[in-house]
């Protein structure tokens, strides 16, 4: 079993960017090389500026590379919550820019020639019991009524047609979710930007912003100094002490994935015979897909703590069991890769973008960052470049979390809550 991203491991590296020169000055400079630094790289090069992406490891190494490979509809806090917070009108704007960052990705994927397996395959939502499944009948409403927008609710009765599995009550369809590999993706964004101008600096990492008596910073790295008109902060689960503010704005919570071994086509089309993006309704979430060889990757909170060998190894026991009780069927097969990476939750789960004492910053994808990130780079390239771009998520009030100021000791905490929250919804 290999504790190493099975999106990582199958994907060819576009280059090895390790020895590239820190070039001494860029218009831009970009702290990570993840979708969100990627995305901004390379747009903001195509409107002539002097690019550097700057990681501390190598491209997609963080959370554009440790996630499940889903770019989905829908806000993380889900539609009725962010009616209730921000009004319909908001609400619906917010939902629909999701589907903007999927067509960002889609056109991305063509305008580029990215072969990265992506698919329009659909996001399959599962309910737990009667009372959600009432719930996304609501939703199904809603989004007709304010949005003249089309999703699908599958019965139990039905859920054979979605999936090979009795453990849920119910589901909604919404056909307009992809699948994407997203190490394949990455090392496509990181070639079309190297083809485009772009410095790509790997380990390289940033150590000090020190601002600029005329402007700008020196962004100060283990492998140079570059001296930058602005500066994006695009470091998702990752942002640490470089950026203490956005630090106490941000909770790493990790989230661990096993991917099975390749599986007899007649198996994987009993899984998901219709190859949706699949996700449940808990806080302690279950998400799983099929791979394009027929893998089975299934990924969750399995454990309230961070990314690190033993605790991928725990949350490989956890995930293996929670597979089985699924999908009984599957009790027998080998589990070929586990891993873990960090999601940036934010207070209210939302996104967050904008700018601070000349830090740029897009960070708060909450689980949903494939297609958001990628989006909100080119929209913060398209701002930083003087163009016109789209942030819906600028003026919300960015709150920080009370005592987080270094490593996230609450979250046990915020496990406990999430598995009473599951028991009793």
């Amino acid at each position: 079993m290999k504790l190493t991203p099975y999106w990582l491991d199958t994907a060819t590296p576009s280059s090895d960017y390790r020895r590239n020169p820190v070039p001494e000055r860029a218009d831009i400079a970009i702290v990570g090389a993840g979708f969100t630094g990627l995305s901004a790289a390379l747009e903001a090069a195509q409107h002539g500026a002097s690019v550097v992406v700057l990681d501390q490891h190598t491209v997609g190494w963080g959370a554009s590379g440790r996630n499940g490979g889903m770019a989905t509809t829908g806000l993380a806090v889900g539609l009725g919550k962010a009616i209730k917070r921000y009004g319909s009108q908001r609400a619906i704007e917010m939902f629909a820019e999701y589907n903007r960052a999927i067509d960002t990705i889609e056109e991305l994927v063509k305008e580029h020639s990215i072969d990265c397996d992506f698919q329009r395959s659909g996001k399959l939502t599962l309910a737990m019991n009667a009372k959600q499944v009432g719930q996304m009948r609501k939703t199904q409403q809603t989004l007709a009524e304010l949005a003249d927008y089309s999703v699908t609710v599958v019965d139990k009765h039905d859920i054979h047609s979605e999936i090979g599995s009795d453990f849920y009550a119910g589901g909604m369809v919404d056909p307009r979710g992809a699948g994407v590999h997203v190490g394949k993706f990455a090392h496509g964004l990181a070639e079309a930007a190297a083809r485009a101008g772009v410095a790509l600096c790997e380990n390289a990492q940033v150590t000090q912003l020190a601002a600029r008596p005329g402007g700008g910073h020196a962004v100060h790295t283990t492998r140079g100094v570059v001296h930058a008109d602005q500066v994006l902060i695009a470091t998702s689960g990752y942002t640490g002490s470089l950026t203490p503010w956005l630090r106490r704005r941000t909770i790493p919570v990790g989230s661990f994935i096993v991917v099975t071994e390749p599986l007899p086509l007649e198996t994987a089309q009993r899984i998901l015979p219709r190859h949706r993006q699949a996700s449940d309704n808990k806080m302690l979430t279950y998400y799983f897909r099929l791979t394009p060889d027929n893998r089975l990757l299934f990924g969750g909170r399995a454990r309230f703590a961070l990314s690190s060998p033993d605790s991928d190894l725990k949350s490989a026991e956890i995930l293996k069991h929670a597979m089985s009780t699924v999908f009984p069927y599957l009790s027998s097969a080998r589990i070929d890769y586990t891993w873990g990476g960090l999601v940036d939750l934010t207070m209210d789960q939302m996104v967050h973008a904008g700018q601070r004492n000349g830090i740029h910053y897009s960070l708060g994808y909450s689980g949903h960052g494939v297609q958001m990130a990628t989006y909100m780079g080119k929209q913060m390239a398209l701002s930083m470049v003087g163009k016109p771009s789209r942030n819906l998520w600028e003026h919300l009030p960015y709150r920080a979390v009370p005592g987080h100021v270094g490593p996230p000791w609450f979250l046990p905490f915020i496990g406990g809550y999430a598995k009473v929250v599951d028991r009793f919804s």
